[in-house]
C-alpha cells in the first residue's frame, strides 16, 4: 500500500504537533485555538470534497431535494383583513417585558368617547452610566473594635460588574482596541483612564483562561478525530 502523506490531501492543514498548554500565555492560546479551528473548518471541507468526489466516481447521484407538499397546512379560509406577518410580530413583542408606558394624548373634540389605546412596542438601548454611592455599615462594639461591613461582590476598583462585563465582551469578543475601548467609555460619561481598564482586563481572568483551554483542548480531539476518519494519522 502507498503511503499518502497529509500535505498531498491536505495542502491547507499543518502536520500534529505534540504541544505543551502549562506555560502557553492566554494569547498564545487565543492565537493557537483559532489556528486549529481554521484547521479543523479545513478538515472538514476536504472531507466533504472527497465524498463528493468519490460518490461522482461511483456514479451515485445525491439524495433529491423534495420539496413538502403543503398538505398538512390548513385549508380553512383566513378570515378578511388578517395579515400572517402582522401577526407574528405581535407574537414577539408580547413576550418583552415593558419598562415604561409613555401615553401619547390625542387632539380631539369636545364630546368625543374615549375607546382605550392602540400599542405600538419600539425596542431602544440605554447607555448611561450609573454611579452607586456604597454606604458600608462602621459598628464599634463594647469591647471597642470597629466593625465596617464588608464589599459587595464583583466590585474591582471603583468599578461595577456591569462595566467590567462590557469593557470584557468588547475587548475579547468586539476586537475593540485599548485606545479606542477607553474612547468609549468616556463617551457615555465613565471616569476612567487606560491603566484602570487593564486593571479591569487582568483581574481575575482564571475562567477566561480555563475556558480558552477547554476550546483548545475540544479543537485538537476534533481534529484528532477528522484525521483519524481520513486515515492521515
Amino acid at each position: 500500500m502507498v503511503g499518502i502523506s497529509p500535505g498531498a490531501i491536505f495542502p491547507d492543514v499543518s502536520a500534529p504537533e505534540k504541544l505543551s498548554l502549562s506555560g502557553l500565555s492566554r494569547g498564545d492560546l487565543e492565537a493557537l485555538t483559532e489556528r486549529l479551528l481554521a484547521e479543523n473548518a479545513a478538515l472538514k471541507q476536504a472531507i466533504a470534497n472527497l465524498r463528493a468526489e468519490i460518490a461522482a466516481l461511483k456514479g451515485v447521484k445525491g439524495r433529491p431535494a423534495i420539496q413538502p407538499s403543503g398538505m398538512e397546512r390548513k385549508t380553512e379560509p383566513k378570515p378578511e383583513g388578517s395579515d400572517n406577518r402582522r401577526g407574528k410580530k405581535r407574537r414577539k413583542t408580547e413576550r418583552l417585558v415593558i419598562h415604561e408606558d409613555r401615553i401619547i394624548k390625542a387632539d380631539v373634540p369636545t364630546g368625543s368617547r374615549f375607546k382605550g389605546y392602540e400599542d405600538f412596542v419600539v425596542q431602544d438601548l440605554e447607555l448611561r452610566p450609573h454611579v452607586v454611592r456604597i454606604r458600608r455599615e462602621r459598628w464599634q462594639t463594647p469591647d471597642g473594635r470597629t466593625v465596617t461591613a464588608p464589599m459587595p461582590t464583583g466590585i474591582t476598583g471603583h468599578f461595577g460588574p456591569e462595566l467590567r462585563r462590557f469593557v470584557l465582551l468588547q475587548y475579547h469578543q468586539g476586537q475593540v482596541t485599548m485606545p479606542q475601548l477607553v474612547t468609549q467609555l468616556r463617551a457615555f460619561g465613565i471616569h476612567i483612564s487606560k491603566r484602570q481598564v487593564v486593571r479591569l482586563l487582568n483581574a481575575g481572568n482564571g475562567a477566561f483562561v480555563d475556558e480558552a483551554r477547554a476550546v483548545l483542548l475540544a479543537g485538537l480531539e476534533t481534529a484528532k478525530t477528522a484525521r483519524a476518519a481520513t486515515g492521515t494519522l
